[in-house]
């Protein structure tokens, strides 16, 4: 899914996870507080949609390095598979 090339999505390309997640963050709770005006609200649910395909993408190239790079005790190298909801379990 390609992004809107306009306001929005200016310099969500460049953003670290962590960084993306949070600004996500604050975008939802900023929208979740209502009062705003409509075109207001629009540009913040259209970076909003941004900033959650920037994080689904870095999150799945992390999730390919994960599988890609799983070492053995004896140094053997094995592809695995990982799904978030083992990835959570595991962090508990």
């Amino acid at each position: 899914m390609t992004q809107p090339a306009d306001a929005a999505s200016a310099g969500i390309e460049t953003l670290a996870f962590d960084d993306a997640l949070a600004e996500l963050q604050r975008v939802v709770a900023e929208l979740e507080a209502g009062g705003l005006a409509l075109e207001r609200s629009i540009a913040l649910y259209e970076r909003g949609v941004a900033l959650h395909e920037r994080c689904a993408k870095l999150l799945g190239e992390a999730e390919l390095r994960v599988k890609q790079l799983v070492a053995h005790a004896g140094g053997a190298l094995e592809a695995i598979e990982v799904r978030p909801d083992e990835a959570a379990e595991a962090a508990d």
